[in-house]
């Protein structure tokens, strides 16, 4: 299924980053864990509508690795894959 967000929403994948210690020990993510704050962007809306009835251009695009805010994402899950919608000022930086 693919998906099409509306307006200034963008849909993402989150980066679950495993922790390893110095001695090179692997921590595995778990439940316990705090919610992801990184993510790679796989689909964007057409954009925020303006009060003129244009449409603000979006400032990230598909394949951007982001970080957002951690309790801002709506978690969906599609053909068994979990996804973020979040809006586009939720979104603080664009990794590079």
């Amino acid at each position: 299924m693919k998906l099409k967000p509306l307006n200034d929403h963008v849909i993402v994948k989150a980066i679950n980053e495993s922790e390893i210690t110095k001695f090179g020990i692997v921590l595995p993510d778990t439940i316990d864990k705090e919610k992801p704050e990184k993510g790679e962007v796989v689909a964007i809306g057409s954009g925020k509508l303006l009060d003129n009835g244009q449409r603000a251009l979006m400032s990230v695009k598909v394949g951007d690795k982001v970080m957002f805010k951690k309790y801002s994402p709506d978690e969906i899950k599609i053909d068994g894959e979990e996804y973020l919608i979040i809006s586009e000022s939720d979104i603080l930086a664009v990794m590079e």
